[in-house]
């Protein structure tokens, strides 16, 4: 892994790898100030591969088809993100491409992507999954912009203006800080060049503040869904968690891994599902974001079972909280989460997106390598302190039912 600096200050590392045949880059761009609108950086993101100054929308899709150049453009609440994959002997060219379109998409198809995005929006919400997840978020992040869901987009999407667009995805370019990650195998020298040939002239400010405030969750909530061709009910459960700067997200990760993450091994699973027989999925997760973080629990039940899947949610959490894990469940937890990195860094796209996403977090780049030693290092009783820590009475209920 070889990091280097562009010419204007861009944090960058190139990880070569030998004998593969298609390059991967990653270049996050910061995102500092809330939209004003919800849904605006969403807009914007759809719109920037849709024509540039030089290709129409069109000729864009034509040339990236001809030369086998795949670039995808999203966002994520703290950041923009470009993404590039092409054969070796093609990223000279796919990098000229990027360029041209982090610089000067039009943003011309407008009207037209907005009433797409509406669309796609409406049909995604009617899987019920997504619906009570959205519930979730927009309740947990209450007010906040990261509560931006897709119920308060189409809230709000017809009253965004282009102008608004344009300004917004400006000021990212102006003000944001910048990162790139690079895997393949062409020479370093080479893949240094070209960064600096084509982005070493972009605005970059690796001391951005963020304009943001850190959201608060300090009571409990609840929020119901009605969806009347449900088959089902849809819970989700959740807790303010640490985010990967702080000193107990290590062993966030490995409670995580035990109650639900680890699959048919996990206590929920094992409890709810084989031994009561309430689901068929059931499982946690840790959503991160770079100024909070949210624990959930996920399951898929009959109606009449809502009350005793919470039920039971408590009664796992309050094991976990009273009862030393024993090593060897806690060795396997710790397995998991390594076996599940090495699945998610197999390829070099997939390297180069973990890479810029530590980078844009203000971590290092080969964060994984000191989060890996600090896992290894959680102890039962940091499970159990962590435990009884986070998962207090302020927490967020979501439920969809008939």
């Amino acid at each position: 892994m070889r990091k280097f600096e562009l010419q204007n200050g861009i944090k960058s590392v190139y990880k070569k790898n030998n004998e593969t045949p298609r390059m991967a880059l990653t270049m996050n761009f910061s995102i500092n100030e809330e939209e004003k609108t919800a849904g605006t950086y969403s807009l914007m993101t759809r719109l920037l591969l849709q024509g540039t100054k030089k290709y129409n929308n069109e000729e864009l899709a034509k040339v990236l088809d001809e030369n086998g150049i795949e670039i995808i453009a999203d966002m994520k609440q703290d950041y923009l993100r470009f993404r590039l994959l092409c054969l070796n002997e093609d990223f000279p060219k796919a990098v000229e491409l990027l360029n041209d379109i982090v610089r000067n998409s039009t943003f011309t198809e407008f009207e037209k992507e907005k009433v797409k995005m509406k669309g796609e929006l409406v049909a995604e919400l009617d899987s019920a999954r997504l619906k009570v997840s959205d519930a979730f978020i927009k309740t947990a992040y209450e007010g906040h912009y990261y509560g931006h869901t897709y119920t308060n987009i189409l809230e709000s999407l017809d009253d965004i203006k282009q102008e608004e667009v344009i300004s917004s995805y400006k000021k990212i370019i102006e003000t944001g800080k910048k990162v790139i990650a690079v895997v393949g195998s062409i020479e370093e020298n080479d893949v240094e060049t070209l960064m600096n040939k084509y982005f070493s002239d972009l605005p970059n400010n690796n001391d951005a503040i963020k304009n943001i405030s850190v959201p608060v969750l300090d009571k409990f909530k609840k929020t119901e869904v009605i969806k009347e061709d449900a088959q089902q009910a849809q819970i989700l459960q959740g807790w303010r968690i640490p985010t990967y700067k702080e000193e107990d997200y290590p062993a966030i990760l490995v409670v995580n891994t035990i109650l639900g993450a680890s699959g048919l091994s996990s206590r929920l699973f094992r409890e709810l599902r084989e031994k009561k027989g309430l689901a068929y999925t059931v499982r946690t997760s840790c959503e991160v974001k770079e100024l909070a973080a949210m624990f959930s629990i996920y399951i898929a039940t009959e109606p009449s079972n809502i009350e005793t899947c919470l039920k039971g949610f408590k009664e796992e959490i309050d094991k976990i909280k009273a009862e030393l894990v024993s090593e060897e469940e806690l060795q396997s937890a710790k397995n998991n989460i390594d076996g599940k990195h090495q699945f998610i860094v197999e390829t070099n796209f997939q390297q180069s997106t973990s890479m810029a996403y530590y980078g844009i977090n203000g971590l290092p780049f080969d964060y994984y390598e000191t989060m890996h030693e600090k896992i290894k290092a959680v102890t039962a009783e940091d499970v159990r302190r962590v435990s009884n820590k986070y998962f207090n009475e302020n927490s967020v209920v979501a439920i969809l039912h008939p």
